[in-house]
C-alpha cells in the first residue's frame, strides 16, 4: 500500500540513488521521486503531488539560489521542503532557517545523518545545525517577500534571472503592462524605487554566500 510520496531534486545521480535507495528501505510504503533540476522537479509536483517531503539540492543548474526554493514553496504549500548541499556555512543554514525550509542536511554528513534528519522531518520536525542562529536581515527580506502576490514572485525571481520584461511576459503568458505593473507593486511593496535596487535588496535571499 502507498503511504505517500517523497520528491528527491539533485543532480548528483549517486546522492540522488543513495538517498533514494535508503529511504525506500525504512519506508517501503512511500514512493521516491527524482529530479535533476527546478524544471523536472516542478513537472512532477504538477502530476504526481502532493508530496509529503521535497529534498532540494541547493545547486540544481537552474535553481537560481533559493529561486527554485520558492518556485517550488509555491506548487508545494505546506510540504515540508528541506535543503541539502555541500555548502554549510552558518549563513546559508541561517538563510535555509529564515525562509521557512524544514531543514539542512550536510552533503558532508554520512549518509545515516541524513537519512536520521529525514526521518525527524517526516515526523513534523525541523533539523538545523545547533550552531545557526537566527539572522534578523533575512527574516526581514523574507516578510517583504511574503508580501508578495504569487505572480509579483515570480516576475522577481524573473529579474533576478535577468530576464527583461519582453521575456518575462512571455514566459507568464502576460502582455508587458500586465509587467509594468507588476514591477510597480513590487517596488512599492519593497520599498525600492528600480528593478536594480530590488535585485540588490533580494540578492542575500537569493544567493547567501
Amino acid at each position: 500500500m502507498t503511504i505517500g510520496r517523497i520528491l528527491i531534486a539533485d543532480d548528483h545521480p549517486l546522492i540522488r540513488e543513495g538517498i533514494q535507495l535508503s529511504i525506500r528501505a525504512r519506508h517501503p510504503g512511500h514512493i521516491v521521486d527524482v529530479a535533476g533540476s527546478i524544471a523536472e522537479a516542478e513537472a512532477l509536483v504538477q502530476r504526481n503531488g502532493p508530496y509529503k517531503l521535497l529534498l532540494l539540492d541547493y545547486e540544481l543548474p537552474d535553481a537560481n539560489g533559493f529561486g527554485g526554493f520558492f518556485r517550488l514553496q509555491h506548487l508545494l504549500g505546506r510540504t515540508p521542503i528541506a535543503i541539502i548541499s555541500a555548502h554549510d556555512s552558518e549563513q546559508m543554514v541561517a538563510t535555509t532557517q529564515a525562509v521557512g525550509a524544514a531543514g539542512f542536511l550536510s552533503k558532508r554528513q554520512p549518509l545515516d545523518a541524513t537519512i536520521a534528519g529525514i526521518e525527524i522531518i517526516l515526523a513534523g520536525g525541523r533539523v538545523f545545525p545547533t550552531s545557526a542562529g537566527p539572522d534578523t536581515h533575512i527574516d526581514m527580506l523574507r516578510k517583504r517577500l511574503d508580501s508578495l502576490s504569487g505572480a509579483q514572485r515570480r516576475v522577481l525571481l524573473a529579474l533576478a534571472g535577468g530576464d527583461l520584461n519582453k521575456q518575462i511576459a512571455a514566459d507568464l503568458g502576460v502582455s508587458e503592462a500586465t509587467i509594468k505593473a507588476h514591477l510597480s507593486a513590487i517596488f512599492r511593496k519593497l520599498g525600492v524605487t528600480n528593478r536594480t535596487q530590488a535585485i540588490l535588496m533580494m540578492r542575500p535571499l537569493l544567493q547567501p554566500s
